[in-house]
């Protein structure tokens, strides 16, 4: 996804400062979660993003009452507010969010699996640590519709309840490392 973006980035004919790429350090220690997120400045207050994270890992699968898996592919498209200048200061974002999950085993021994669709907002500060490099921190929530099934456990199969609802869940804290071109 990183080098689809790159790609794009390559084909759009834009000043070079209008563009990032970034990942989230505290995506990588929630159970290893890759991601990555490119973005684009259209005018001096607006950035356009997409994000993508990744993580396949299940853990102790050889022992069923130990297994524990965060697994996920999260697709997520948006746009950025920067009171100041992009790249520079607070912002606020908005964001339409995809995501295919299975979680378990970590808190209690029920397992969620399904998908997930809706809409985010988030607020942060990204510090300028050199012209072409920031630090960024932010969090936020995300709402919308689930489709899912809960299991009993991580491995067993036992289905206990499965349908559609509503939720709220926090999202996009972050600590994140940004390369401005």
């Amino acid at each position: 996804m990183l080098a689809a973006c790159l790609v794009l980035v390559s084909c759009l004919s834009a000043r070079a400062e209008g563009f990032s790429v970034s990942t989230n350090i505290l995506g990588y220690a929630w159970l290893g979660t890759m991601n990555a997120e490119a973005s684009y400045a259209f005018a001096r207050r607006w950035t356009v993003t997409g994000y993508v994270a990744f993580n396949p890992w299940t853990f102790n699968a050889s022992d069923a009452d130990r297994q524990f898996q965060s697994r996920q592919q999260t697709y997520a498209a948006g746009a950025r507010f920067w009171p100041w200048h992009v790249y520079s200061g607070w912002w606020i974002a908005g964001k339409l969010q995809y995501q295919e999950y299975n979680m378990g085993g970590i808190i209690s021994r029920s397992t969620e699996e399904g998908d997930r669709a809706g809409v985010g907002l988030a607020a942060g500060y990204t510090h300028m640590l050199h012209p072409r490099l920031n630090i960024e921190f932010g969090a936020g929530f995300w709402t919308g519709v689930k489709w899912f099934t809960e299991y009993s456990c991580p491995a067993c199969g036992l289905t206990r309840t499965s349908g559609n609802r509503a939720f709220i869940l926090p999202d996009n804290f972050r600590i994140s490392i940004s390369y401005v071109f």
